[in-house]
C-alpha cells in the first residue's frame, strides 16, 4: 500500500513537471513570437510560417556582427570607395531579429528622419536617370534607391540601399574593404546573414546596417556611406568624372536637407514610408 502511494505520488510529481515545462516552453515561444510581429513588416511575412523560417535561419547568424567579412571575390579590387570616417560618437544601439533586422534603441526623430529622405529623394533625382526610387525588394516594404542600369556588383534588382520607417536605420551593401571602415568607425554592423556562399541568396556578403542618425552631422555621414555604397553597386564606370556617381555633391545635398521642413509630430509626415517617424 506504501510502495503504490509513493509511485503515484511520484507519477503525479513528474506529471506536473511535465506540465510547467510545457507550459514554460509554450509561454517562451509565444513571447519570442510575438517579438518576431513587433518588428514590424519586413522581408519574411508576418506569419507563422515566417516565424518559423527564421528560427531555421538563426541556426545559421554571423557569430560576430562586427568582424569585418572576407573579400570573397578574387575579381574584386581590393580598394574600395571610403578612405576614412570618423568615429561615430555614441555606443552602439540595441540592434534585434534576421529579417526583418530592426533597431531598438537610439532611433531617429521625425525631423532627422525627414532631413535624411529628402537627402536620399535627392540623391536619385539628381543623378541623371542613373537612380531611381522605389519599393526596397529586400524587405518588400519601405522605400529603396534602385541602379536603373545593370548593376556591376548585383543585388536585389540593383537596389542600393533602403530606410527603415519605424527606427531611422538604413540597410546596404558595401565594398568589403568599406565595411571595415564602417564597423570600425562604429556607423553599423552586418547583417546577420550575410555570410557569402549560399547565403547570398538571402542578402550579399556586404549587406549591412547602418545605425539612425541622431544629428544633422550624422545624416552628412551617413550620406557618404550611402555614396559609397552607390558606387559598389553600381560599378565605377557608372561614375562621372566628378566621382559622384551622378549625385550631387555633399555639400548641395546637406544644403538641401538642412532647409527642408520638419514636421512638428509623427501626424504630420508625408505617407511616404522614408518620411514616417520612427
Amino acid at each position: 500500500m506504501y510502495e503504490t502511494d509513493a509511485s503515484l505520488c511520484l507519477r503525479l510529481a513528474l506529471g506536473v513537471l511535465l506540465l510547467g515545462s510545457v507550459i514554460a516552453v509554450v509561454l517562451r515561444i509565444k513571447d519570442d513570437y510575438e517579438d518576431f510581429l513587433s518588428l514590424g513588416p519586413g522581408g519574411t511575412p508576418s506569419t507563422l510560417t515566417g516565424y518559423l523560417k527564421i528560427k531555421v535561419l538563426s541556426l545559421f547568424v554571423l557569430r560576430d556582427p562586427y568582424e569585418p567579412p572576407v573579400n570573397q571575390d578574387e575579381s574584386e579590387s581590393p580598394t574600395g570607395h571610403l578612405a576614412s570616417l570618423p568615429k561615430r560618437p555614441h555606443t552602439r544601439p540595441l540592434t534585434k531579429g534576421i529579417a526583418p533586422q530592426r533597431q531598438i534603441t537610439q532611433c531617429a526623430t521625425s525631423a532627422n528622419y525627414a532631413k535624411l529622405a529628402a537627402a536620399l529623394e535627392d540623391m536619385a533625382e539628381s543623378s541623371g536617370n542613373q537612380f531611381e526610387i522605389g519599393t526596397s525588394c529586400f524587405e518588400k516594404h519601405g522605400t529603396g534607391i534602385f541602379s536603373t542600369s545593370i548593376p556591376d556588383k548585383r543585388t536585389c534588382k540593383g537596389e542600393i540601399c533602403h530606410a527603415h520607417p519605424s527606427d531611422g536605420s538604413l540597410h546596404l551593401t558595401l565594398h568589403p574593404a568599406d565595411v571595415k571602415v564602417v564597423l570600425k568607425a562604429g556607423w553599423g554592423e552586418r547583417h546577420p546573414l550575410a555570410r557569402g556562399g549560399f547565403f547570398q541568396r538571402f542578402v550579399p556578403h556586404g549587406f549591412l546596417m547602418i545605425y539612425a542618425p541622431q544629428t544633422e552631422e550624422e545624416i552628412q555621414i551617413i550620406l557618404q556611406i550611402v555614396a559609397a555604397a552607390a558606387r559598389f553597386v553600381c560599378g565605377s564606370k557608372q561614375c562621372n568624372e566628378s566621382g559622384t556617381c551622378g549625385m550631387s555633391s555633399q555639400k548641395q545635398l546637406f544644403s538641401k536637407l538642412s532647409d527642408a521642413e520638419c514636421p512638428a509630430s509623427p501626424g504630420n509626415v508625408s505617407q511616404d514610408p522614408l518620411k514616417v517617424s520612427c
